[in-house]
C-alpha cells in the first residue's frame, strides 16, 4: 500500500463531473434507443396478426398509424390486438420526442464543451460525446499506439511464413471501436484524406477488411492528437488565467523589480 502511495509512475485518479454527466446523457439516449427497438418490434408482431403480411420493415410511428386505420375487426381478439397496437404506437410516439431531446441535450453539452472533435469529418455530436465521455482524460495516455490499444484499433498480426497478416482485436473498449468504425465509413463515401489512405492499401494487395483495420487505427490516432491538442489549450488557457489573476506570477517590470531590489 505505501508503495502505491510513493509511486511517481501512477496516473492520478480524477473525477470529471461533466464527462460523467455527459455520459449518462449518451447513455440514456443509448437506452431510449434499445426501447425503441424494442416497441417496434413488438408492433411488427402484433401486425402480423392483424394484417397479411404484417407491416414492412421500416415502420415508424406514422406509418404505424396509416396502417392501423386499415384495420376494423369485429372480433374480440381482433379489437383486443388493434387496441394494444394502437398503445405502441402512442408509446412509439413518446420515446421518438424523448430521443429527439436526448439528442439535443447532448448537441448542447457538445457545444459547450468546446472540444473539436466534431470537425474531424465524419464525428458527429453524438459520435463525439460517446468519445470524450468513454475516454475522459486523455493524458492517461501516454502515446497514440496506448490510445490505440485502449480502442481496440492496435491490429493482432498473424503472419504466417513470407505472408504478413493482421487480424482484428477484440480488447479494447467496443463501443469507442464502433465510433471510430463509424468514422472510417463515413471518410471512404467522401472525397476525404481517409479514403485516399484507404484506396492505397487496396492497391497493396489488402482486402476491405484489413484496409478498414488500417484506416481505422490512423483515424485514432487522429482523435487523440486532436483530444490532446485541445486538452493542452486548455491547459495553457488555465495557466493564463491563473497568472492573471495571482500578481505573485506577473512577470515584473523593471521598475518594480528595480524597487524590490
Amino acid at each position: 500500500m505505501n508503495l502505491l502511495v510513493r509511486s511517481k509512475s501512477l496516473n492520478t485518479a480524477e473525477i470529471d463531473f461533466a464527462t460523467t454527466a455527459l455520459r449518462a446523457l449518451v447513455e440514456h439516449r443509448d437506452d431510449l434507443v434499445k426501447t425503441r427497438t424494442q416497441t417496434i418490434n413488438r408492433l411488427h408482431t402484433v401486425f402480423t396478426h392483424l394484417i397479411s403480411g404484417g407491416a414492412s420493415r421500416d415502420l415508424n410511428a406514422d406509418r404505424a398509424a396509416e396502417l392501423l386505420r386499415t384495420v376494423r375487426p369485429r372480433d374480440t381478439a381482433g379489437k383486443t390486438l388493434r387496441t394494444l397496437a394502437a398503445d405502441l404506437i402512442a408509446e412509439l410516439r413518446g420515446l421518438d420526442r424523448r430521443i429527439d431531446k436526448a439528442a439535443h441535450d447532448i448537441e448542447i453539452a457538445i457545444q459547450a464543451s468546446g472540444t473539436t472533435l466534431t470537425q474531424l469529418h465524419g464525428i458527429g455530436a453524438l459520435t463525439a460525446a460517446k468519445i470524450l465521455s468513454r475516454v475522459g482524460s486523455i493524458r492517461r495516455f501516454d502515446s497514440p499506439a496506448a490510445f490505440a490499444s485502449y480502442t481496440g484499433t492496435a491490429p493482432i498480426e498473424v503472419s504466417s511464413g513470407d505472408v504478413v497478416r493482421h487480424r482484428l482485436s477484440r480488447a479494447g473498449d467496443r463501443q469507442l471501436n464502433f465510433c471510430l468504425h463509424v468514422m472510417a465509413i463515413t471518410q471512404i463515401r467522401r472525397d476525404t484524406a481517409g479514403r485516399a489512405y484507404y484506396l492505397r492499401k487496396r492497391t497493396t494487395g489488402k482486402n476491405h477488411n484489413e484496409a478498414m483495420r488500417c484506416l481505422k487505427r490512423r483515424l485514432s490516432d487522429t482523435v487523440y492528437r486532436q483530444l490532446l491538442k485541445r486538452h493542452q489549450r486548455h491547459d495553457l488557457t488555465q495557466r493564463r488565467q491563473l497568472d492573471g489573476r495571482n500578481p505573485a506570477l506577473r512577470p515584473l517590470s523593471l521598475i518594480t523589480f528595480l524597487f524590490r531590489c
